[in-house]
């Protein structure tokens, strides 16, 4: 089960750091990614972090959004910077097998609750 940690509420242009950790998953052998809903919208990819710490990111949040993990904390990180409104959403981790990079949902398994993030204008 994972379990993603670290939102909150804070003005467009701050930062928050968000964290995902696994109970019963070894997370080291999974590429893991982050995704995000937003109320009546579907749910996106945000961005993935491979077994080897290669990373992709939306187009959305390149730049602003940086994704890591630690292997030895068994955890994964959003790191978030320059936020803005449309960042509003409730943000999930989620871990897949899947060999190469894929934005889809249905790749990924072991989604856990989410963490609110509240952007305010």
């Amino acid at each position: 089960q994972l379990q993603a940690s670290g939102g909150g509420l804070v003005q467009a242009g701050g930062s928050l750091k968000l964290s995902c950790s696994a109970s019963g998953r070894t997370l080291r052998s999974y590429n893991m990614g982050w995704f995000r809903q937003a109320p009546g919208k579907e749910r996106e990819f945000v961005a993935r972090i491979g077994r080897s710490f290669g990373t992709h990111y939306a187009d959305s949040v390149k730049g602003r959004f940086t994704i890591s993990r630690d292997n030895a904390k068994n955890s994964v990180y959003l790191q978030m910077i320059s936020l803005k409104p449309e960042d509003t959403a409730i943000y999930y981790c989620a871990a897949t097998t899947v060999v190469g990079i894929t934005e889809q949902p249905r790749d990924f398994v072991s989604w856990g609750q989410g963490t609110l993030v509240t952007v305010s204008s």
